[in-house]
């Protein structure tokens, strides 16, 4: 650990982060050299519907020996919402597990259209095209774009002051752009994730605001964990969290859901500010290897 790192960040891990594989801003050995200049001991690469970021993490780990966590952030749909499963040591290299992940790329560059439609009918002058270009990079081909790449094209044009507006006008649930495509089911994702050799966990359900469904889903589905601890929980979220996980018998998992910062704003929160201690991977790996037998 470095001598500047924060010492109460040692012996723990942020087990919810995103880099340029998906919607974040940093490149994968970006966030764990972050990680282990904050002091962290650990820290899990969770990008949308791809792990094509992971190599070059475990990569970086090795490097800075600091353990990386194999993850993925699967997005679906129950009852209306829009539902994330996160999934730990995952086989990143299951060719059965990797089309599964494209085919919900293609269903979210379709999503992206349709948003890009919506914003055009708005008479918001853009397309996918200069989304992309203003990347300033090129797109590697199992990375996908996100809302907050749109959300950053709407900020430049000048359309909202920040990412935050440009959610809360126009691309979160229920704004004026909003698209909401035929997702998998979170019983889905779980399956996959459990035959990819992984442990799945149900991400930020306070996110959701509907802790009846939340209790729905934990009930019929095989979730090994739950993600109590997240930069967008409150004290009481977490009470409530971490007495569902006792009911359900569910391992607790927190992340920062670290996405790097867009004009200056970090969204949802830093890398390192929602840790959990590094205990927490002996048990997913535990219950990784037990969805091997």
């Amino acid at each position: 650990m470095r001598k500047d790192a924060n010492p109460e960040l040692h012996g723990r891990c942020d087990l919810h982060t995103h880099s340029q594989a998906s919607d974040g801003m940093q490149p994968p050995a970006e966030n764990v050299r972050i990680a282990y200049a904050k002091g962290l001991s650990a820290v899990a690469i969770t990008d949308h519907d791809t792990v094509s970021g992971v190599a070059e993490a475990l990569e970086a780990g090795l490097r800075h020996g600091i353990t990386v966590v194999p993850g993925v952030e699967i997005s679906t749909r129950a009852e209306g919402k829009e539902i994330h499963v996160l999934g730990y040591y995952i086989d990143i290299e299951q060719e059965l597990f990797l089309s599964r992940l494209a085919a919900q790329r293609d269903t979210r560059a379709a999503r992206n259209e349709a948003i890009i439609a919506k914003l055009r009918g708005l008479g918001i002058d853009t397309t996918l095209e200069q989304v992309i270009a203003n990347l300033g990079r090129e797109l590697k081909p199992d990375e996908s774009i996100g809302r907050p790449h749109i959300a950053d094209e709407l900020v430049r044009l000048g359309v909202v002051a920040d990412m935050r507006a440009a959610f809360d006008q126009y691309l979160a649930d229920g704004a004026a752009a909003y698209v909401s495509p035929p997702r998998i089911t979170p019983e889905e994702a779980c399956t996959w994730i459990l035959e990819a050799g992984g442990t799945p966990v149900l991400a930020h359900p306070g996110i959701y605001g509907d802790d009846e469904l939340v209790r729905k889903i934990i009930a019929r589905n095989s979730f090994g964990g739950i993600e109590v601890y997240h930069s967008d929980h409150g004290p009481e979220d977490e009470a409530r969290y971490l007495a569902m996980a006792e009911e359900f018998g569910l391992l607790v998992t927190g992340g920062s859901d670290f996405h790097g910062a867009r004009q200056g704003v970090v969204f949802h929160g830093d890398l390192g500010s929602v840790s959990v201690p590094v205990a927490v991977l002996e048990q997913l790996r535990n219950q990784a290897k037990g969805n091997r037998k």
